[in-house]
């Protein structure tokens, strides 16, 4: 059997309106036009549907079982085509960002909010994860995308920059670095450090300079947070290398953050598989994290 859609449609307007010429007018086709997909319709099912006279026409008993029937399915069809046209057009749909912890910290609050006010039934959920994690879940399509610390480079992943970001040092308000406008790599030179470890992605940068200005300082402890690091360095442990989007420092404490000099920088990337395309409303989310400042420190 190979009833088509058109013909329900026509077969569904000659019943309402229990005319062939004006179902033609309503849908736009002649009279014979119309004619003709009611007798296709009626081969394919093999009973009339229709009795037709010179003045009348009637439904038959089978083709009102039709209309019931045909009415509840294109009534389903019309809601599922429906929706499937508000998600092309980006009016609704879940997408999952997942983002480094710095990130997810300082960038994203104000993402998920432009999202709220700009794509009111774009349900944005948001993973904040270490990157190996993050990457992972880009990998296995856990979330639709990410935002992770660059600069970064895989064959079956698609990145592309979205800011950068560069470091500063954080002390105590009392101690000998908090005195200078800006801090030069070189002065680090024997202070105690107090770092993210590794599982952060500026952690191998800041190393990597380091090495490259000849620094030799003591890192006495590493940590997975910044909020911990802010705790030991206020209580006197050592100072800190941190990028700015770490901050802001937290409220009242006795701390100070101050530029690094020469400006060593790190890139904030956009990250999703290179073998899937975004959908639509994922597509949306990933403009709006586009429109974020190119440098951190104009988040400051």
């Amino acid at each position: 059997m190979n009833v088509t859609l058109r013909q329900l449609r026509v077969f569904m307007e000659v019943a309402r309106l229990e005319s062939f010429s004006r179902a033609g007018e309503e849908i736009g086709l002649t009279q014979s036009a119309v004619s003709r997909c009611v007798r296709e319709l009626e081969g394919e099912i093999g009973l009339k549907l229709i009795d037709r006279t010179t003045r009348e026409m009637q439904l038959t008993d089978v083709g009102g079982n039709l209309v019931s029937s045909v009415s509840r399915l294109l009534t389903d069809l019309d809601d599922a085509l429906r929706e499937i046209r508000e998600i092309g057009e980006q009016r609704r749909g879940r997408v999952v960002v997942a983002a480094s912890p710095t990130v997810a910290c300082r960038l994203m609050p104000g993402v998920l909010a432009s999202c709220g006010r700009r794509f009111p039934h774009i349900a944005l959920g948001l993973r904040d994860d270490v990157q190996s994690d993050v990457l992972r879940k880009i990998k296995s399509g856990e979330v639709d995308f990410g935002v992770v610390i660059g600069p970064f480079a895989a064959d079956d992943l698609l990145s592309e920059a979205l800011m950068t970001d560069s470091f500063c040092v954080v002390s105590r308000d009392d101690h000998p670095l908090a005195g200078q406008k800006q801090v030069g790599w070189a002065d680090l030179e024997g202070q105690q450090l107090v770092m993210l470890d590794y599982a952060s992605g500026s952690r191998p940068l800041i190393d990597a300079v380091m090495h490259e200005h000849g620094v030799n300082a003591t890192v006495v402890q590493e940590l997975g947070h910044s909020a911990t690091v802010f705790g030991l360095v206020e209580a006197g442990i050592g100072v800190s290398v941190l990028p700015w989007l770490a901050l802001p420092l937290p409220a009242g404490a006795a701390l100070v953050a101050r530029p690094l000099v020469p400006r060593a920088e790190r890139t904030v990337e956009l990250v999703r598989r290179r073998d899937r395309s975004l959908s639509p409303a994922a597509e949306a989310v990933w403009g709006l994290i586009r429109e974020l400042p190119a440098r951190a420190e104009d988040l400051m």
